[in-house]
């Protein structure tokens, strides 16, 4: 047995191992963050229910989420502004936040900027000197605090990086590599090197200060256009290919299952959700309150549980309904929204009986 998580391939199937050697199929909720709230018309819920401590608050989240059937910490950070000139996410959890909930998660490393939904920073140059610099400085920040903790799965890197994609808000800024890259050999060529030199770099960078946990890598988007290229130069350095994916049942299976035969390694459906749009809204950022589609998740669960090489589903939560997101398991008063919780619960609960079966 390790003393950390690892990946092994048993009887055919890849799972995730804990430290005391068990299969473990990550049920994970993304997006916890306290601030929703401290809004003015949450009427001090805050204070009266958590006397202003997040250690109180993480506990009472813990509890939930265990209660709710998921067996893990996701992307903590949560979307809180989504505007022409703002897209921003909550900070990331401390070391002590962690202790504090006391359950199995992953954490994100902000390597790059190079998320699909950041609107306000310019790409950085990977091929630059200072990019290994900032990576080392980053992973001495960050690893080293949770280098020894048996709880941590691993380690995410960029939510949704634009390889060669933009959308009309990140159009200004361009992609990571220019995009007609892929029109020649001699392109593609110049594409596998760099994405070869990011991987390694970061990769390089965790191992100097954490060589126990798992390396999940990029969130890459599923739906977007997805270079073979980058993906095998991250093989080597990573040992899980995470995505994000979201749309219909078969959408999501179609595209998971395509990425699982890439390379026979294990694939982490690492956010997504199915949504039922209050009045017909279809907007995105809402304009009205959206409530999970549990139908929905209990098709995308069946559907990855028919992938042998998946290893888990990660919720798009939220865990708090805030202004921006507008759905989540509770509301802004924290109190709890019913008619989701039930739903998941069920389904999360049918997982872990599944997973239970093989143990």
């Amino acid at each position: 047995m390790a003393d950390f998580y690892t990946i092994e391939k048993r009887d055919g199937r890849w799972w995730f191992i804990t430290p005391d050697g068990a299969p473990f199929w990550s049920i994970g909720m993304n997006h916890i963050d306290s601030a929703a709230l401290r809004y003015v018309e949450s009427d001090g819920v805050w204070e009266r229910e958590f006397s202003n401590s997040h250690e109180q608050w993480l506990r009472a989240v813990a509890d939930d989420l265990r209660d709710w059937g998921f067996n893990t910490i996701g992307w903590t950070q949560e979307v809180v502004i989504i505007t022409e000139g703002y897209h921003r996410h909550s900070r990331p959890f401390t070391y002590e936040e962690y202790q504090w909930a006391d359950m199995p998660y992953c954490h994100l490393l902000p390597f790059t900027e190079a998320h699909q939904w950041q609107v306000e920073v310019r790409m950085p140059d990977l091929m630059r000197a200072d990019f290994e610099e900032w990576c080392d400085y980053v992973a001495r920040d960050e690893c080293v605090r949770l280098r020894d903790d048996p709880k941590l799965i691993g380690y995410f890197y960029c939510d949704c990086p634009q390889w060669v994609h933009t959308s009309p808000a990140t159009e200004w800024r361009g992609s990571l590599v220019d995009p007609d890259l892929l029109e020649s050999e001699a392109g593609r060529r110049e594409l596998s090197a760099i994405a070869e030199r990011y991987y390694r770099v970061t990769h390089d960078a965790i191992r100097r200060y954490d060589p126990n946990h798992l390396i999940l890598g990029d969130r890459w988007e599923a739906n977007a256009v997805l270079p073979e290229e980058v993906v095998q130069a991250a093989l080597p350095y990573i040992d899980v290919l995470s995505f994000q994916c979201f749309g219909t049942v078969g959408n999501i299976a179609t595209k998971m299952q395509h990425w699982a035969g890439f390379a026979d390694r294990p694939v982490l459906l690492a956010d997504a959700a199915g949504h039922i749009r209050a009045h017909g809204d279809t907007s995105w950022p809402p304009t009205a309150d959206r409530l999970q589609d549990t139908d929905h998740y209990q098709q995308v669960m069946d559907a990855l549980w028919d992938i042998p090489q998946c290893v888990g589903y990660h919720l798009c939560g939220a865990y708090i309904r805030n202004n921006a997101r507008k759905y989540g398991f509770r509301d802004r008063t924290n109190k709890q929204i019913n008619e989701t919780v039930a739903g998941i619960r069920a389904v999360n609960t049918e997982m872990q009986r599944r997973q239970n079966l093989v143990r």
